[in-house]
């Protein structure tokens, strides 16, 4: 890693003059008023490459704390369905993507789509809605929350279903099968999941963490090996892969390899509940309009399983990542975090009861959250949770509690651009819509100090050389103008993922 001097920066919020920051070894090293460079602390030697950023703004580079990486590098080339608003609107995309793509879908493989969201329409998906639109061609659709899957007869074949009485499989009847569509070859995928890495560092990410249903300690072992650079990642394990990496003696934070510090061990993650869009997110009232089984919802794990493993998961020196929607779910992960006293996170922390948000806080539980959700779903959450959207994405009550908050996207649930989820968090508005429970808003500062992995935007000394340079300052925008952020450019360890002057 070379020494690098950035010349003439500005920092975000500050109006105190300009800075020269410099790096060396991966570090910042030391940030001093511009043009006092012997009193950058370098070390001695030949003169560090000098770049002149001319005013333009310097922060900590950006992370997103919720991804599916694999899932979202595929999504990024899928049929995107997310603007359906019925199921034969939904068929007729699919139509005109098989009839009408220059690129037919290959021999003996289905066409695989991602977005719907099927809770909102009057109608619910089939088979036949499907094999009207495209007869015998196998279709797959991900549901936008890939908590359920829609599929023609021929797609149900494909996933080695005979026979199902709808075609839209929830839950535990979607989860088994799903590998059959979301595997592809390691070469494909990792060329993927590269080119998704590029685009990230374009939209100043410097870090994800990685909850890939997969075994996340062999598939990033592998990239590693083959030379992954440009975007650090914290590798969640789940259940069936913590043998391994309690074998291996990983802890929370360490390398994965010797020497390769850009991707390290993440958390322990389980599914604790399903989702909104789904009505399996697991809540104290029912979802309205519905009754009997299954009206408040699923609990994939019960508490006196899940406090076990979260407990096997502390003494190994791993954190956990409970998924948590629904606000029954969020109360009994909470329980688990206090019978376990396991460190970690609540991932979604969709609805919640003020008491819980309190417990957030006494627990040291961090709500990592994404705002962009709240956006997608407020309409289906006025439908399906009357009387509660009060309570639901509460990130001030979460911030005014003083809870630990980090932002993400839950991509491909979401795109993964930090940039969305703190437009989402601070003016929970999209498309020109009236914010959506304002109260619940974050100011802008606070967003941002959620989306750079704990930093101060004030970017002293000490800190990894991991930065984003903006062409304008991020603090004094309209907030609307967010998700349209230039980035000029993304450093990794003192290294360019991303340049553009």
């Amino acid at each position: 890693m070379t020494a690098l001097l950035l010349a003439n920066a500005r920092r975000a919020g500050r109006f105190d003059g300009l800075v020269d920051v410099a790096l060396d070894g991966g570090r910042v090293v030391a940030v001093v008023p511009a043009g006092e460079r012997s009193a950058a602390g370098l070390p001695s030697g030949p003169p560090p490459e000098t770049v002149d950023l001319d005013g333009r703004v310097l922060i900590p580079g950006l992370w997103d704390a919720h991804t599916h990486l694999t899932q979202w590098a595929l999504v990024r080339h899928r049929l995107d369905v997310s603007e359906a608003t019925s199921p034969a609107h939904a068929a007729a995309l699919v139509r005109a993507r098989v009839h009408g793509a220059t690129t037919p879908v290959p021999q003996g493989q289905p066409l695989v789509g991602y977005g719907f969201r099927w809770a909102g329409w009057d109608t619910e998906p089939t088979a036949a809605h499907l094999d009207e639109a495209v007869g015998d061609v196998p279709v797959i659709l991900l549901s936008g929350d890939l908590h359920s899957a829609w599929a023609s007869s021929a797609g149900l074949r494909y996933l080695g279903i005979a026979y199902h009485p709808t075609g839209l499989l929830r839950e535990e009847e979607w989860m088994p099968a799903s590998p059959r569509i979301v595997a592809v070859d390691d070469d494909v995928a990792d060329e993927l999941v590269a080119d998704a890495a590029r685009a990230a560092a374009e939209r100043g990410v410097v870090g994800v963490v990685d909850f890939e249903v997969a075994d996340n300690l062999a598939v990033w072992r592998r990239r590693l090996a083959r030379g992954w650079g440009g975007l650090r990642v914290r590798a969640a394990v789940w259940e069936q892969y913590l043998d391994a990496v309690l074998a291996a003696g990983l802890t929370d934070g360490d390398p994965l390899t010797d020497g390769a510090g850009l991707v390290t061990q993440g958390p322990l993650k389980v599914i604790s509940d399903g989702s909104l869009n789904t009505l399996t997110a697991f809540c104290f009232d029912e979802y309205a309009g519905l009754a009997g089984d299954g009206a408040h919802g699923i609990l994939n794990i019960a508490t006196d399983q899940l406090v076990p493993l979260m407990s096997r998961a502390r003494d190994g020196g791993l954190r956990c990542a409970i998924h948590a929607i629904g606000d029954r779910a969020n109360s009994l992960a909470l329980d688990a975090f206090a019978a376990s006293a396991a460190r970690g996170s609540i991932e979604h922390a969709q609805l919640l009861r003020p008491d819980d948000v309190a417990r957030f806080a006494a627990l040291g539980v961090t709500a990592s959250v994404q705002p962009e959700h709240a956006m997608d779903d407020r309409d289906i959450a006025e439908e399906l949770w009357p009387d509660r959207t009060a309570r639901a994405f509460p990130l001030a009550d979460l911030r005014r509690a003083g809870v630990r908050l980090t932002l993400g996207s839950d991509a491909p649930v979401a795109p993964l651009d930090p940039w969305a989820a703190v437009a989402a968090a601070v003016t929970r508005s999209r498309d020109g819509r009236e914010p959506w429970h304002p109260e619940q808003s974050l100011d802008l500062r606070t967003a941002l100090e959620a989306s750079v992995d704990g930093r101060s935007l004030d970017l002293d000394a000490g800190g990894p050389a991991d930065l984003a340079v903006l062409d304008v300052d991020p603090l004094s925008v309209d907030p609307d103008g967010l998700r349209e952020m230039p980035v000029a450019g993304t450093l990794v360890a003192g290294e360019w993922t991303h340049r553009t002057f």
